[in-house]
């Protein structure tokens, strides 16, 4: 039955999204939805058995979120093809699933005639990301690359802690998290942490709880 169609495989946590996809997808003869998975573990196990033409995947999924699936399917697959499909529309998340091998990037809100259109596009071997991500690169073409250790105090930052504090939390020296803060601030291009904490937010580069 599925001969001549596109094979695709839905990841999302929430089950409502995973049936409403499928849903949009199945009213098309030339797709056939081969899997569908809850968890980042689910899907490579599942792209192993069913190795779907394309990955639809959420970026916020519990345990193995989207990036670290694309990239533990990519090391077996390397030519795995990805669209993420996500409520984030930040340009550090758009520009993170593209460096990890999403080939779309859609926001949840895309109709289904963009969703089918970026199926087919994908399979195609063509980029397809959406307007409102389109515009957030073209406002950020060039990632914030804060280390994994500047974001960890970047994440202390949104609890309002001091330089001191910040310093007892990672065990480093007053001067240390002085440093780790003023390099935040430059790479951010913000001048106080309010609006370092608020630019963090708005470009993805954290995610409210």
């Amino acid at each position: 039955m599925e001969t001549g169609r596109i094979r695709v495989m839905i990841v999302d946590d929430h089950e409502l999204v995973r049936a409403g996809v499928s849903a949009v997808l199945a009213r098309e003869d030339h797709i056939a939805v081969v899997a569908e998975a809850a968890s980042g573990p689910d899907a490579v196990c599942l792209f192993r058995k069913h190795r779907p033409d394309v990955t639809l995947l959420d970026l916020t999924m519990p345990g193995m979120d989207g990036i670290a699936t694309i990239g533990a399917i990519r090391h077996e697959f390397p030519d795995g093809r990805f669209i993420v499909l996500t409520v984030h529309d930040g340009d550090e998340d758009v520009h993170r699933a593209l460096d990890a091998g999403a080939q779309g990037y859609l926001l949840k809100t895309a109709s289904g005639t963009e969703i089918v259109e970026t199926v087919r596009a994908v399979h195609a071997g063509l980029r397809r990301v959406s307007r409102e991500a389109t515009e957030r690169l073209e406002e950020y073409p060039v990632g914030a690359h804060l280390t994994p250790r500047e974001i960890e105090v970047l994440r202390l930052l949104t609890r309002g802690l001091t330089n001191n504090e910040i310093a007892a939390e990672l065990h480093v020296s007053g001067t240390t998290a002085k440093w780790y803060v003023k390099n935040i601030l430059e790479k951010l291009g913000v001048s106080d942490r309010t609006a370092a904490v608020t630019t963090a937010f708005k470009r993805g580069i954290l995610h409210q709880p």
